[in-house]
């Protein structure tokens, strides 16, 4: 089960991002959260199906008691066509989580990769940080980097597109 802490920076994070619904499940706990308008609610519901006391959340949020439910999240975006060449032509690195996006790895040095940058597979182009652990992304792919998608600092979704490759 997680900690209390580690259940509010959880809170904290889908309140400040633009997904509307949050599961998490681990050996038999499961903690969902869903937003309705301004309003941020959570349910825990632990495997035994027993009442959870209620946690004090960043807006203090009511616990209610969770519903078996398939989780899906559904991200939506739209790329524009850059450089009269189709989105299929280019390969699109996605966030492999929900967190903050950096492009660089400290606040006064430069960015890891910008539009025509070279990168191969194994190159880092920036970091995701989620809950306090800054997470290194790769390339994934030989090419050039022809769009950042996102700025520095923005909040970024599970599989939201981060940056457009030309591959080679």
């Amino acid at each position: 089960m997680l900690k209390v802490q580690e259940i509010r920076e959880l809170i904290k994070l889908v309140d400040q991002s633009s997904i509307d619904e949050f599961v998490y499940e681990n050996e038999g706990s499961k903690i969902k959260m869903k937003k309705y308008g301004a309003q941020l609610v959570t349910a825990v519901q632990p495997a035994m199906q027993t009442a959870v006391e209620a946690i004090p959340a960043i807006h203090e949020a009511p616990v209610v008691q969770a519903q078996p439910v398939a989780p899906s999240v559904a991200v939506e975006t739209t790329q524009p066509v850059v450089n009269n060449q189709t989105e299929t032509d280019l390969h699109k690195i996605t966030s492999p989580m929900v967190g903050t996006f950096y492009a660089s790895p400290t606040p006064d040095t430069d960015a890891y990769v910008k539009a025509g940058s070279k990168v191969s597979k194994d190159s880092i182009v920036c970091i995701v940080e989620a809950m306090k652990l800054f997470n290194e992304i790769e390339a994934e792919v030989n090419g050039e980097i022809v769009e950042v998608l996102v700025k520095n600092g923005q909040l970024v979704e599970y599989g939201q597109p981060l940056f457009l490759v030309k591959p080679e």
